[in-house]
């Protein structure tokens, strides 16, 4: 009989996960930190798979991610895998499910958002946080109470396929995001929430030549004070509570085995004490790719001891392996008991002792509706006009030609971790499609077959969301549209399909011509995704050799670019009458680009990344160092940092235009602030044109510090204003002197007495408004606890300013 002192509800978390800890046997605890496919316990129609009764014994502690179309369908599978976890494994304890969740919780039947970096792009962390609201709601109404997101990596090189997974190059702007992310999804109480999962941790993005999975060599300052900086404020700000590892190998160490990283890093100088849940197979790698261990042991051994408290997706250095290697004293069972008794708190935490399943009732029609809404308003915001000369916004009535590889095309818009192109991936790589970086449980090609009816992408999205092509969506104004693909995305069509296209254009009042990237998981045309980076971040070849067909025929052409991060524009693009970028927008991305075209919708969004010239000046974030890359001074006599262009962005991080004209002005800023205190930076911006319109007020500040080379410029504060013609508001920002904390000479983390040039402007090259301040008193050492992450920002009527 076991004791049952640990449903005490009044208890402490982590007293109630250490009375139970005391009961588990040593395999017990080795298997609460393993996971199994879902189909290990239960097949889709809720009916006993073989092999049952062995997975049962092992009394595994998490489920990893699944896919079904039908949420009642979820649901009764989501209860049943729990009701065999409390009633038939010796301890009863729940099962923690997880899922990805990055623009949506990946689940069908629920709402698709624009990828992470389109909701970068809308700039509005208030409507990340609304939407991270609503997945917590609809994960716990199926059982499901870990999501694998977000994406907290801050990209700096385009090559990299996955940086539509994140919020950028830079990392305030991601942490804002994080945070808001974090604080939605895991709610007030997490008794009522979910858990977020921070990834991944840390220094992924910038993987060496832009190669998925590289090494990332970047030094220790670098990781504290940018890779650290989203991840430590969704600690201190957030309460993040759990953090996946990176791939990478940090320092010539793979994170997965870096004590110093996951142990000395996150949790001594960050201040985490949440879990660190594994990278799928990530101990698998130590092995059979970074080959750092010999064998399974060896990796189960280096990963625990590095701080990695749960493996996924399967047992594989953990479990019954890790077992025998405790037995035999070959790793300190401290870090076990340890390990499982962070598992155990989280379990606690949520309440899954007391609530483990999911709601009895599933309304599928409602939940199909939720957050439609904010799906499209967040598309909207997402839409980013780079050049107009003029042409926008298109009049009603207009004949247009809707030409390019996105121009009929609505599977496009789901990228990777969307639902779609999830279920697309598991049932190609169920059938045994192609080789791929999570692993293959054999017995997933029987639970596809019998829960993933097969049905083409494109087919599925337009049914199950309603979703609709730019032509679609473009011909409720236009007068008639002609639409034609005339080339693929990375591939030329036959000689027809181009003459087509080019008739079609030269018929036409104005030319779209849409045109962008793909992502995908490891099958089809793609350009963008896990495990599909790219030597050369041109526009694909056949892309600008359509453009240029296009183009002679001098029909007024509109270029819609649909990416998920920077690609360098050749010069029919860059001559073209109009340019805007759109990320993968789910089922609104294509209606938020038309409502944009035809002045249904201002332009509002803001590029959350830089747009280089050449694939040559990568790295070209604006936050470079001072001194260095395009931030550096010219030599006497010499033009441009380069013989053959200038090392400035084509377009810089922030930039987006609207239909209207803003002017910054009144430029107020403390003279002085101590090591303690607050700086104000005030301005007024004014709406010069004539109509409405929403600018995104940027404040960059770059401190002069001594010793150790900082930015030439970080970003410190922004907000979205929706001005009338004419209208005017005030904007102060309120930032703390532990905001501008960096690794000083000494390595501490510490704000010291410097100068602070401040910039105010609508994007990272305005200067609008410059002035500055300066931080007195002695220099002060800050531990984590207390930074300052993100700046206040108060609007206000100038008749209720401070002048």
């Amino acid at each position: 009989m076991t004791n049952q002192d640990h449903l005490d509800v009044s208890l402490p978390a982590a007293t109630r996960a250490d009375l139970l800890a005391r009961q588990m046997t040593t395999l017990e605890k080795c298997y609460q930190l393993t996971a199994v496919a879902p189909w290990a316990l239960a097949m889709p129609d809720s009916s006993d798979p073989d092999g049952l009764d062995d997975v049962l014994a092992k009394a595994p502690g998490h489920i990893c991610n699944f896919a079904l179309d039908d949420p009642a369908q979820t649901a009764r599978v989501v209860g049943r895998i729990q009701q065999l976890a409390v009633t038939r494994t010796r301890l009863g304890i729940p099962l923690l499910l997880h899922a990805e969740a990055l623009n949506g919780f990946l689940a069908g039947g629920h709402t698709v958002f624009p990828t992470a970096i389109g909701l970068a792009a809308a700039w509005s962390p208030d409507l990340v946080l609304e939407m991270a609201d609503l997945i917590r709601r609809q994960m716990r109404r199926l059982g499901i109470r870990q999501a694998l997101s977000p994406n907290m990596d801050v990209a700096l090189d385009p090559r990299w396929g996955r940086v539509h997974e994140t919020y950028g190059e830079d990392p305030y702007l991601a942490a804002a995001m994080s945070v808001a992310y974090t604080r939605g999804l895991q709610g007030e109480d997490l008794r009522d929430g979910v858990i977020a999962t921070g990834k991944h941790f840390a220094g992924y993005s910038l993987p060496q030549g832009g190669v998925n999975l590289s090494a990332a060599e970047i030094g220790p300052r670098m990781l504290r004070d940018l890779f650290a900086y989203p991840f430590e404020a969704a600690i201190q700000v957030a309460g993040l509570r759990s953090v996946m590892n990176s791939y990478s190998d940090v320092d010539g160490v793979p994170a997965t085995a870096s004590r110093a990283l996951l142990t000395d890093l996150l949790r001594g100088t960050l201040g985490f004490d949440g879990f660190v849940t594994s990278d799928y197979m990530s101990l698998n790698h130590l092995v059979e790719r970074q080959a750092v261990a010999a064998d399974a042991a060896e990796a189960g051994r280096q990963a625990l001891t590095a701080g990695i408290d749960t493996e996924n997706p399967v047992a594989w250095g953990y479990g019954q392996v890790l077992a025998g290697e405790i037995e035999r004293g070959a790793v300190d069972p401290a870090y076990l008991e340890t390990a499982v008794r962070r598992v155990l708190r989280a379990k606690f935490e949520l309440g899954l002792f007391e609530d483990p399943y999911p709601a009895e009732t599933i309304e599928v029609r409602e939940i199909a509706a939720e957050g439609r809404k904010l799906s499209r308003e967040l598309a909207r915001r997402s839409v980013v006009l780079l050049k107009n000369d003029s042409v926008l916004p298109l009049s009603p009535g207009r004949h247009l030609a809707v030409v390019g590889p996105h121009a009929d095309a609505v599977d496009l818009q789901f990228p990777t971790y969307t639902y779609p192109a999830f279920r697309e991936m598991t049932t190609i790589m169920s059938a045994g499609g192609f080789g791929n970086a999570v692993g293959v449980d054999p017995d997933m090609a029987v639970w596809n077959s019998t829960a993933l009816p097969p049905v083409a992408t494109d087919e599925f999205v337009r049914a199950r969301y309603n979703a609709r092509s730019l032509a679609q969506a473009l011909s409720d104004d236009a007068g008639s549209v002609s639409v034609t693909p005339g080339c693929g995305l990375i591939r030329d069509l036959e000689p027809g399909e181009l003459e087509r296209a080019v008739a079609a254009a030269r018929a036409a009042d104005v030319v779209v011509l849409a045109l962008g990237g793909a992502s995908l998981w490891f099958n089809g045309e793609r350009t963008e995704g896990e495990g599909s980076d790219s030597a050369d971040i041109a526009l694909p070849a056949a892309q600008v050799r359509f453009a240029e067909a296009i183009a002679v025929t001098g029909t007024p052409m509109i270029v819609v670019l649909f990416q998920g991060r920077a690609y360098t524009l050749p010069t029919v693009v860059q001559d073209s009458a109009a340019i805007v970028v759109a990320s993968f927008g789910g089922p609104y991305g294509p209606d938020s680009v038309a409502e944009v075209l035809f002045g249904r919708t201002e332009p509002s969004g803001k590029l959350p990344y830089s747009i280089p010239r050449h694939g040559g000046q990568i790295p070209v974030y604006h936050h470079q160092k001072a001194g260095s890359g395009y931030r550096g001074p010219l030599p006497l006599g010499v033009e441009n940092h380069y013989l053959d262009m200038p090392a400035t962005p084509l377009y810089p991080f922030g930039h987006g235009m609207t239909y209207t004209t803003f002017a910054l002005s009144d430029l107020q800023v403390d003279s002085h602030v101590d090591t303690q205190g607050i700086a104000v930076v005030s301005a007024t911006v004014t709406n010069t044109g004539t109509t409405v319109g929403t600018p995104v007020v940027q404040l960059y500040l770059r401190v002069n510090t001594k010793g150790v080379t900082r930015p030439a410029q970080q970003l410190a504060g922004f907000t979205r204003l929706h001005l009338p013609s004419g209208g005017a508001r005030r904007v102060s920002f309120q930032v703390a002197a532990s905001q501008l904390g960096y690794t000083n000479l000494a390595r501490d983390f510490a704000v010291e007495p410097a100068r602070v040039d401040a910039f105010v402007g609508l994007d990272a090259h305005d200067r609008q408004l410059e002035g500055s301040f300066q931080i007195t008193g002695p220099a002060r050492v800050l531990n984590s606890a207390q930074r300052t992450f993100l700046s206040e920002v108060l609007v206000s009527d100038l008749e209720q300013a401070d002048v």
